[in-house]
């Protein structure tokens, strides 16, 4: 599948609150831009080495412009301190995608969770369950009401959103949207990993969605060395116990697209032909991973002796 890729011109830089910077970007020909959905991400390669997802937040119907909305993170791996202290107005970047794994699906309710910088994702989708005319609700938290990107935004939609900073209000009072939940209805989650993990404690993965930035704890067993074979090409290539498939995969010379390298991008998913995957992403649903027909090459590996992959 051929993915868009291409130098985009940053044509606004906006301040969406404390610590959050929003960016506008255009191609620098005025051409438009792919078509996307609520839910998808685009990666922006920043440098080196350095490459990172943000997700869409402007609206969908608008092909001249991508959004994005960055949390500078003093703590991070530099990708959010480049956007704030290098990127500047004018400035080209190149971008891949967009892909989308946190899609929104149709129903007649939703019920929206989001998290500080976890409201990029939600707020396109709140815009086209309105849109929709299906029955919604926002609960949005954050550590102040400052921090929280987007709410004037929000403001348009009355007591559908509920804006509870932490300082104001205390942990997010998931009972008051999750407790009760009628049939039909779908629960969107994006935020930081424990509350997405409290909302998981809280819902069925068949209502529940939900989208990380960084990689779930989870049980894994012991790595293990086995084979990969390329179907495409008919080579085949031995995994070490130290090696991911991926790193295995670009040693032979084989071009894959990749950028995480953590699980939680999606980029480098690949159709799996034979072969049970040990899926240790965070990006598949369960249903998804029973399937084992596709899998992550950054982050999982086999759980028996030999994989077929369509590389």
């Amino acid at each position: 599948m051929t993915v868009y890729e291409a130098e985009l011109v940053v044509d606004r830089r906006e301040l969406a609150a404390d610590g959050v910077l929003a960016l506008t970007l255009r191609h620098p020909l005025g051409e438009r831009l792919p078509a996307w959905e609520p839910g998808a991400h685009i990666d922006v390669v920043l440098g080196p080495e350095l490459e990172r997802q943000y997700s869409l937040c402007g609206d969908p119907g608008d092909r001249d412009a991508w959004r994005i909305a960055v949390l500078r993170e003093p703590d991070g791996r530099g990708g959010s301190a480049h956007v704030h202290e290098e990127l500047r107005q004018g400035d080209k970047v190149r971008v891949r995608g967009p892909r989308n794994h946190f899609a929104l699906q149709p129903a007649p309710r939703y019920r929206f969770i989001a998290g500080g910088i976890g409201i990029t994702p939600v707020l396109p989708m709140v815009a086209a369950a309105e849109a929709a005319g299906a029955e919604w609700t926002l609960l949005y938290g954050g550590r102040t009401r400052e921090s929280m990107a987007f709410t004037e935004e929000l403001g348009r939609y009355g007591d559908r959103v509920t804006v509870a900073p932490q300082d104001e209000a205390g942990l997010l009072d998931l009972a008051s949207v999750l407790d009760d939940v009628p049939g039909g209805t779908l629960v969107y989650c994006c935020g930081p990993g424990p509350l997405l993990d409290a909302v998981e404690e809280r819902c069925p993965s068949g209502v529940l969605h939900v989208e990380r930035f960084q990689p779930k704890e989870q049980e894994t067993g012991e790595n293990t060395e086995f084979e990969v074979e390329l179907a495409q090409s008919g080579r085949t290539l031995t995994v070490a116990p130290d090696v991911s498939v991926l790193d295995a995969v670009r040693a032979a010379g084989v071009e894959v697209l990749f950028s995480c390298t953590e699980g939680t991008c999606g980029t480098c998913e690949t159709d799996v032909l034979e072969g049970t995957p040990e899926h240790r992403d965070s990006v598949l649903t369960d249903e998804e991973r029973e399937a084992g027909e596709t899998m992550l090459i950054c982050v999982s590996r086999c759980r028996g002796k030999r994989l077929v992959l369509d590389l």
